[in-house]
């Protein structure tokens, strides 16, 4: 008789738990969001906000080897932004991020908000929340420094070959800008520099700040031709956390006022040949 209660206990401890797990999910399997602008009095309470960054970014957000810490644009603007948030004690916690996981550990809680080049688009912001864009990223051209390409314009001809990677829109964009170019497509960007480097191409395509680090390591490189698409970067915070995206974008209104935004910009871009840091700005 004990036994066959022991069996009855055990089988309603089953049936709770699993009442339980489907009470935490919602209709499409994930976890639900937090309650709407909970994660900013989670940010509050702690005064931290843990910020999703990448670790493979150059310029933006790398992991400085010597050193043993991440550096770039990025992680300047997440601790400035920290600091008008939550106070010159505020602590800003770096969580590494790639471009794959960026979105679903921001979907998870992991992270509170999440500044990793992340482009504005219309899709993501059915899932995500915003801030005003914080850097103005758009397609561009790398050519060898003695080439006499000038902008997307000089390519639109049949003798021209521009290396891009698959499945991006910049393979599209430059079929769009440049009809009469030959594209070749590499599974990476590693590859399709090297195409340039080879000769294989007249120039490389992507985004001007992705362009303006391979430019930053490979000194007779330079971009060109200004920026051809608008694809701005955010940062994102999850769906409905609209007060702390607010409060982001009254911390980033407040660094471009005193001077901080266009100090962190010229310290990072100042240097790369042809890169403009005034449209990186939205100016």
């Amino acid at each position: 008789m004990l036994k066959k209660y022991r069996k009855m206990f055990a089988a309603i401890i089953i049936f709770l738990a699993a009442l339980n797990l489907a009470a935490c999910e919602n209709d499409t399997g994930e976890a639900e969001q937090a309650p709407k602008n909970e994660v900013y009095k989670q940010v509050k309470s702690s005064n931290k906000i843990i910020w999703g960054v990448k670790n493979d970014t150059r310029l933006f957000s790398i992991m400085d080897i010597k050193e043993n810490k991440l550096v770039g644009f990025d992680i300047d603007m997440a601790r400035a932004i920290t600091k008008k948030i939550l106070g010159k004690n505020g602590q800003a916690e770096l969580f590494q991020v790639s471009s794959k996981t960026k979105i679903p550990v921001l979907k998870n809680g992991n992270i509170d908000a999440t500044i990793s080049s992340v482009t504005i688009t219309p899709a993501r912001k059915k899932i995500v929340t915003f801030s005003k864009p914080y850097f103005y990223a758009g397609q561009s051209l790398l050519v060898k420094k003695d080439s006499k390409v000038k902008n997307i314009k000089s390519l639109n001809n049949d003798k021209a070959v521009v290396a891009a990677v698959k499945g991006t829109t910049a393979v599209e964009n430059i079929h769009k800008f440049a009809p009469k170019a030959h594209v070749l497509e590499y599974d990476d960007y590693g590859q399709a520099f090297t195409a340039l480097k080879a000769g294989q191409a007249v120039a490389m395509s992507t985004d001007n700040g992705m362009l303006a680090g391979i430019a930053a390591e490979n000194p007779g490189y330079k971009v060109v031709g200004g920026t051809f698409t608008h694809e701005p970067y955010g940062i994102a915070v999850n769906k409905g956390q609209t007060k702390l995206a607010n409060k982001i974008d009254k911390a980033l209104a407040e660094l471009k006022k005193d001077g901080t935004y266009s100090r962190l910009m010229k310290k990072w871009f100042s240097e790369i040949p042809g890169f403009s840091i005034k449209e990186a700005e939205g100016k």
